[in-house]
């Protein structure tokens, strides 16, 4: 199966989007009853993760966390001056693997699949490969 591609627009500099429809529409159209569902973002300062969708401060306090811990400006060489972007795609990541039961995907409670945008506003696109057993 061919990896499905979605496009999506941040509105803030540091963002994370809950993707979950996306990722259930891709499950939904491949008709997968069990598999594996793997999600990556083709963007170096981007990523994708996993966490809380019941209360919005979670997400609100993960952003706050990550710019203490890696700041906007913080004496980097990179010439774009989005070094600390850089810096969180990669303690996030490119990519998820989720798995696919009874043509659903597998969650714990309380969990969604969020797209961290680093360097935003802009547009993205992200891309979901189904796997069947």
């Amino acid at each position: 199966m061919q990896a499905k591609q979605f496009s999506i627009r941040s509105s803030s500099p540091i963002q994370l989007i809950n993707i979950d429809s996306y990722i259930h529409s891709a499950v939904q159209e491949s008709g997968t009853k069990n598999g594996l569902c793997t999600i990556f973002v083709p963007h170096t300062t981007a990523g994708v993760t996993i966490n809380e969708n019941a209360d919005p401060d979670v997400v609100r306090d993960i952003v706050m966390e990550t710019s203490k811990i890696v700041p906007i400006s913080d004496g980097y060489r990179h010439s774009e001056g989005n070094s600390a972007a850089h810096i969180k795609s990669s303690l996030f990541g490119p990519s998820l693997t989720l798995i696919i039961e009874n043509g659903r995907v597998v969650y714990g409670t309380w969990q969604s699949v969020y797209f961290c945008e680093f360097d935003g506003p802009r547009s993205r696109r992200f891309l979901v490969k189904i796997v069947p057993d």
